[in-house]
């Protein structure tokens, strides 16, 4: 066992010493790590040490933990607490960093990216490859390297020259004159005195480099205040013309700072605007009545079948153009809409021949919801979905252009941007909506991109999207989060800008802190989804039973109506505009249509006068009427076509008519004229020439026509794209870490020196089937621990710990410490035995 008091040698022996909370803590932080599970602490210090993993974990530090492992990188390996702390304070020192410097430092201890005692802090090797600074990649800090990495290739003989200038003793080797020299650089007074005595324009060469880059380029024969510096060792030359400033000079000109802005607290989320909560409420329930209206018309709209998809998959910009027109909006909000009905599970391809997008069977039953648990889903799917409709339009790697419903949308990071968004506006005051500049601040600082920092990151381009379509779909009103959108992200709702501290005196808003709301559980979801839905439902405007029909053949219905209704009267009418009431004008066309539906002039003048708040204008009874003893006096069937009427003067009307001579008809009796045309392209020519004829079966009756739904097979909604390996929930932690340290135990537990079957080089024992027989009985007599090797049936090697119970049948049944179990093992698949040390601790 390690002892707490003797300091790590190295990150396993610094993962041993953690107690299995901590572990716990690693594997929360740094899921990959357990994917699969290591076998021992060794492997999992290994694992945690690789290029992706480490990569991986400095993209999700914060602004100042990054900074801090920035900083590390540029001192000393292994650095004091001190060392660290001066490099991101300076010479002036700053009580901020002070502050906040034992949580950055235990952010990056808790993920293994530094193990140490504070008088030996380490960055892990891999880390420090990255962070440190080098002419290919270049540190954030704007620092050079050390005077010693700097003249590594530079000849004994020059940097005699350069100590001797520099008014040092000349030394009897390369190795203590660099030593000489870097005591000078890093020697305050020794330095300011040395710099003194400089001409003031060798001190302005060395002010454009202090803050980086570090390189310059200078001529073959330089001026002689560029001389001056070189022969100082002030500048180093590292290739032909490139020279650059030491670290050492540098981070004294700075005052002793890593880098030139410290930021060690999130900048606050600043209010833009401030409106009362009744009034948020409010407008983000009217945008989520208007989001269930648009989704429910597009669905309508691709009823009888959607528009066909792309062979390389994906809606065409015509019909994306064409979708947009249908719902009144611009493309890119025709995109959103049209994804998510597609996240929800509402709309698929139907896989069909000739594959087409139509609504799912989900639809149907998403319509028999009530409203508020219909954008409920809405929402859970919007928050979890990976697909990003503000993409569309754009081009990915291979420049092809992206398309709505197409492949190439998902962007594994968009549900933690929109849940951090959210989050960070329910840090706010009720009612407050944020600046757009505060919260993407905001952002950049909890996940700083490493390297040049660009106003168009894809987060930043992810919150942005995030505000608009929380909007869109009544997650925010007026840039504010409402109470529902509150009570679905599961956040609790503060009351005034209270403070909190931060600090020793130091006290902060509320909307300054970092805010932190974890994702929910699936059970917990489903309970916050459940109060949303009951603080929306009452703001929702109630469904009503009527209209009010106007002279000018239009009915206005002043809200939305019921179902039953709604569907009727599309069917009756058409709709002319839409907004806070939407305005149906009836026509000839529209009602014949619903005469061909079934409906007869009586049901429609009942239909009327029950559902009309007002009389029913004359105009609209005689156009019932008029169309109604017009419908059907003409019989449309199929022969290839005939057409059918008890009015032979009416077929002669039709045969003298000039725009009847591409249907080909000709008489075959009195009251019966034939055509070449097929009864539908027949139909709509009549109907086009002002007829208003009505299609029959093959027993003569009228053919009623309703609208078919076409539905795809059942579809799941689509699975987000994951963003890298799962956090491992609380049993599975508990398992693994119980498993890393049985593996551990056996492979560290201490073997008796004078067995002769102890291996060597780690290697499995290895004693003869007799030795290990009677070693065995042995131990199941005294009760003691062995520790052997195994292969399994797959031919894996492994070591395990064991206190054998029953030796009998070829077999070994014994408590196995490694997997925490009582196992039973073939004695043939044993290796070999070894006895344990009596004293491990």
């Amino acid at each position: 066992m390690s002892n707490p008091a003797v300091p790590p040698r190295s990150l396993a022996e610094a993962l041993r010493a953690r107690d299995d909370a901590s572990l716990a803590a690693l594997l929360r932080a740094r899921p990959d790590l357990i994917t699969p599970v290591p076998t021992d602490l060794t492997q999992l210090a290994t694992r945690a040490g690789t290029r992706a993993s480490v990569v991986r974990a400095l993209e999700r530090l914060d602004r100042f933990a990054l900074q801090t492992a920035e900083a590390l990188a540029v001192a000393a390996d292994p650095a004091p607490y001190e060392e660290l702390l001066a490099l991101l304070t300076g010479d002036g020192g700053d009580p901020a960093v002070s502050a906040a410097l034992p949580r950055a430092l235990a952010t990056l201890r808790e993920q293994a990216l530094v193990w140490g005692d504070d008088d030996r802090l380490r960055l892990v090797r891999t880390a420090r490859e990255l962070l440190a600074p080098s002419p290919q990649n270049p540190s954030p800090t704007g620092l050079g390297p050390t005077v010693q990495e700097a003249t590594a290739g530079m000849s004994p003989g020059r940097i005699q020259d350069i100590v001797t200038a520099a008014g040092l003793g000349s030394t009897h080797d390369a190795v203590s004159a660099v030593a000489s020299l870097t005591a000078l650089f890093t020697d305050r007074e020794r330095m300011s005195a040395l710099l003194a005595g400089l001409p003031d324009q060798s001190r302005e060469v060395l002010s454009r480099l202090v803050w980086g880059p570090p390189y310059g380029q200078v001529t073959p024969e330089p001026a002689a205040h560029l001389r001056r510096l070189l022969d100082l060792g002030l500048l180093v030359p590292t290739a032909p013309g490139t020279v650059v400033l030491p670290r050492e000079v540098a981070l004294h000109l700075r005052g002793g700072r890593a880098h030139r802005e410290v930021e060690p607290l999130p900048p606050g989320v600043e209010p833009a605007a401030t409106h009362r909560p009744q009034v948020v409420d409010a407008t983000a329930a009217g945008q989520a009545y208007t989001a269930l209206a648009t989704v429910e018309d597009l669905l309508k709209d691709w009823d009888e079948g959607g528009p066909a998809v792309l062979r390389a998959g994906g809606l065409s910009v015509r019909d994306l153009k064409r979708t947009a027109v249908a719902l009144d909006v611009a493309e890119p909000v025709a995109a959103f809409w049209v994804e998510l009905a597609y996240a929800a599970g509402l709309l698929a391809s139907d896989g069909g021949a000739d594959e087409r997008y139509a609504a799912t069977p989900a639809h149907d039953e998403w319509l028999e919801q009530p409203p508020a648990q219909r954008w409920v889903r809405l929402a859970e799917a919007w928050l979890t979905a990976t697909r990003v409709p503000g993409l569309v339009g754009g081009r990915d790697a291979k420049e092809r252009t992206l398309s709505t419903l197409g492949p190439g949308l998902d962007r594994s990071a968009a549900p933690e941007v929109r849940h951090r968004v959210l989050t960070l506006l329910a840090g706010l005051p009720e009612g407050a909506s944020p600046s757009r500049e505060s919260v993407l601040a905001r952002l950049r600082w909890e996940r700083p991109l490493r390297g040049p920092q660009r106003e168009d990151d894809l987060r930043s381009r992810l919150a942005e999207w995030t505000l608009a379509e929380a909007e869109l779909l009544g997650v925010t009103g007026r840039g504010a989060l409402s109470g529902h959108g509150r009570a679905l992200l599961g956040a609790a709702t503060p009351k005034t800008p209270a403070t909190v501290p931060q600090g020793p005196g130091d006290k902060l808003p509320v909307h300054h802190r970092p805010t932190s709301v974890e994702p929910l559980s699936p059970a917990e979801q489903a309970t916050a989804s459940a109060a949303a839905a009951r603080l929306l439902a009452p703001l929702l405007p109630e469904p009503l039973d009527h209209v009010l029909l106007q002279a000018d053949l239009t009915a206005v219905a002043p809200g939305p109506l019921q179902r039953s209704l709604a569907e009727v009267l599309d069917v009756l009418a058409d709709v002319e505009s839409k907004g806070g009431a939407t305005v149906y004008r009836f026509t000839p066309a529209s009602v014949r249509r619903a005469l061909d539906a079934g409906q007869s002039a009586s049901d429609l003048h009942a239909f009327l006068a029950t559902h009309a708040r007002t009389p029913v204008p004359q105009p609209l009874t005689y156009l019932i009427d008029d169309v109604a003893r017009r419908h059907g006096h003409l019989r449309v069937g199929a022969a290839s076509a005939y057409v059918r009427c008890d009015d032979d003067a009416l077929l002669n009307e039709i045969l003298a008519d000039k725009r009847a001579a591409g249907l080909r008809l000709r008489r075959l009796a009195p009251t019966v004229l034939a055509a070449q045309a097929d009864p539908a392209s027949l139909l709509e020519g009549l109907r086009a020439m002002g007829f208003a004829p009505a299609a029959e079966s093959a027993e003569g009756d009228v053919l009623i026509t309703r609208a078919h739904a076409h539905r795809t097979p059942p579809r799941t909604a689509p699975e987000p794209v994951p963003d890298g390996p799962p956090v491992p929930d609380a049993t599975l932690l508990s398992a693994a870490i119980r498993a890393i340290r049985a593996g551990d135990l056996a492979s560290t537990t201490p073997r008796r020196q004078s067995d002769q079957s102890l291996p060597a080089n780690g290697e499995l024992p290895r004693t003869s089937s007799a030795e290990t027989l009677a070693t065995m009985q042995a131990a199941v007599l005294t009760g003691e621990a062995l520790w052997i090797g195994y292969v399994n049936a797959e031919g894996a090697a492994s070591q395990r710990v064991i206190a054998p119970v029953r030796v009998e049948g070829g077999f070994v049944t014994a408590y196995d410490h490694t997997a925490d179990e009582v196992r039973t093992y073939p004695l043939h698949r044993v290796t070999g035995v070894a006895e344990l040390a009596e004293d491990t601790d």
